[in-house]
């Protein structure tokens, strides 16, 4: 045991009187009077002015009661303020390794930056990867891979009471408001959009003129704020939602039930941040923050969310309709579910949001620890609609540290329809991640509603590198896609890729993830029981849990042997799966998408 620990009058550990400390402690302080009086006795402005600024902060640092490290060390403990205030930048530039991700790393931000400016984003001399750790990923080309002529792949969004449907791509922004980020920022992203052929989400924030003045294709999204469409309350305004639902720029409406980075918290956008013009597009007051609730007012039960998204369809003519969540209780997305089937009425998609994504502010804890990352996020609701049979029904979305065609091929071969990425946009308009969103001091004039500030961004060159972002993205897709041997994304399938696990074995996706089988929920035969389990804690009423049902289903199901058989190729060729014929020549549909894709020839 420590000598410190028996011993209550240990030795110093050091021999050097107590004296030769106090003068280390005090020499900055020292120096600047050193300076002082040589400047007096030289008759020296530039040393008295030095000199007498260090003195007179050497005095307010010892005659302080605020901060004991300036108590302790006069003018030197200054030094330790300023090295904190730079260590993210002193960490991004010079410390950083090139794949370590906070959030983002250093080579995933230059992947980007390359395709915005329409550069080289090849490199040399071999991976940087270790191929070998835990948790490496890699797609299994085809020996009849080909490149593809087409390489804007679109998906068309909507279901059999949406009268509008869209033609959209499957990589698109994020949502993102005006008011988190700056006008130009808004502009560039937008005016890049329509040059890209690609939709862009507003946000909560409301749709403002810098989303309608080059007119790209627009998702709609309601918070809990319902910014916008809101009467003096803060409640939901159905006539002034239906006037501004009516413009043909807005393509879909989507419901923002969470957001990733702060799932159930809600949000604020500071006072300081709040102009005379994000007041006016938000429909809220000016001088105080702006409050984004932690639930709607519009329904409170899964059967109102259905009447819900069936009155916006209604109020906007018949276009798109959806939802965006961050995953939280399983049970309570099984309720809604749960509505749908019981009212027959679906929406016509659903966003998974990562708790991985990103945002202006956050309390660390609500970024670190609450909400459900975004692959088991998008999991269980995939599965959960397969369970149910309804997943050929609604198209789903997922957003989460997406920022490469690596990114959305895997995202997609799990069974998403496409991706949204907001800080990878936010990168291709110059975002340098200095993580000063919610200072509005943001260094490039993203985030910040600084005019100054935001007037460095150039609009008209930033739309473009938004345009190419996407189409270099899209063309590296592309490019996976043709090594895989396939036609399209929609073709590709989890045992498309493989993954090293924590002891060395190599699994492909479709034996690493679960997939559940069509309609196990309806009858509670889902090979994982815990499916079967939620399931019936889910009520269509209300958003809390059934647990009577539980104990009911518990005591019902002990016992029962689960069907844990995989498919094969014997059980494909006796019709017991769909065979989707592909490069791979592999195990045919395993999540269960049964999506459409055009033909070779296209």
């Amino acid at each position: 045991m420590p000598e410190s620990r028996t011993n209550l009058n240990p030795k110093p550990k050091t021999s050097s009187p107590y004296w030769v400390g106090l003068l280390m402690r005090y020499s900055t302080f020292g120096a600047a009077i050193f300076l002082l009086l040589a400047g007096l006795l030289l008759t020296n402005w530039w040393l008295i002015v030095i000199g007498g600024l260090g003195v007179a902060l050497g005095i307010y640092d010892l005659i302080q009661s605020k901060h004991s490290v300036l108590t302790n060390y006069p003018v030197a403990g200054h030094i330790r303020y300023v090295l904190e205030d730079f260590r993210p930048e002193i960490r991004q530039y010079l410390l950083e390794d090139d794949k370590e991700q906070v959030p983002f790393s250093r080579q995933q931000r230059a992947l980007v930056y390359q395709r915005a400016k329409n550069v080289s984003d090849t490199n040399a001399f071999g991976t940087l990867d270790n191929l070998y750790t835990h948790g490496k990923e890699w797609f299994l080309q085809s020996t009849v891979s080909q490149p593809l002529e087409n390489k804007d792949f679109r998906i068309m969004v909507g279901g059999e009471r949406c009268q509008q449907p869209h033609d959209m791509s499957v990589f698109n922004i994020s949502a993102m408001s005006f008011g988190s980020l700056s006008a130009n920022a808004i502009m560039a992203l937008n005016q890049g959009a329509k040059i890209g052929g690609f939709t862009h989400d507003t946000g909560e924030g409301a749709i403002s003129p810098y989303h309608r003045k080059f007119g790209g294709d627009l998702i709609w999204e309601l918070g809990t704020g319902y910014f916008g469409c809101r009467d003096d309350n803060g409640n939901f305004d159905p006539k002034s939602f239906a006037e501004k639902a009516a413009d043909p720029q807005v393509k879909m409406i989507e419901i923002k039930m969470s957001q990733g980075a702060k799932p159930g918290k809600g949000g604020v956008l500071p006072a300081e941040k709040i102009t005379q013009e994000i007041a006016d597009t938000r429909q809220v007051p000016t001088g105080q923050d702006c409050i984004s609730p932690s639930s709607h007012t519009a329904f409170s039960t899964p059967r109102e969310l259905v009447a819900f998204w069936q009155q916006l369809r209604d109020l906007s003519g018949g276009k798109p309709v959806g939802f965006k969540l961050c995953v939280g209780q399983p049970w309570q997305f099984m309720a809604i579910v749960k509505a749908m089937i019981e009212t027959d009425n679906y929406p016509d998609f659903i966003v998974i949001d990562g708790a991985e994504g990103g945002t202006g502010a956050a309390p660390v804890e609500f970024m670190d620890n609450v909400g459900m990352p975004m692959v088991e996020g998008f999991l269980l609701v995939h599965n959960t609609l397969v369970g149910a049979g309804i997943r050929d029904k609604i198209k789903l979305g997922v957003s989460g540290k997406i920022v490469s065609g690596f990114d959305i091929a895997r995202m997609i071969a799990l069974g998403a329809d496409w991706c949204n990425s907001a800080r990878g946009f936010m990168f291709a308009v110059g975002c340098i991640q200095s993580r000063s969103c919610h200072t509005n001091t943001c260094p490039t004039g993203v985030a910040t509603q600084d005019p100054y500030r935001q007037k460095a961004l150039d609009v008209p060159s930033k739309a473009e590198r938004v345009a190419s972002f996407h189409k270099n993205t899209l063309k590296s897709l592309a490019s996976i896609v043709g090594a895989v041997g396939l036609q399209h994304p929609s073709q590709l399938q989890p045992y498309h890729i493989a993954r090293r696990l924590d002891d060395g074995q190599i699994k492909l996706l479709s034996k690493y993830f679960y997939f559940t089988d069509k309609d196990a929920l309806l009858d509670h035969s889902a090979r994982a029981d815990v499916f079967n389990q939620m399931w019936v804690m889910a009520s269509p009423d209300s958003f809390l849990a059934n647990n009577d049902a539980l104990i009911a289903y518990n005591k019902d199901s002990r016992d029962k042997g689960k069907e844990t058989s995989a498919p094969t190729e014997r059980s494909i060729a006796t019709g017991n799966f769909e065979n989707i014929v592909d490069g791979g020549r592999l195990i045919g549909n395993v999540n269960n998408t049964f999506r459409e894709f055009p033909s070779n020839n296209d």
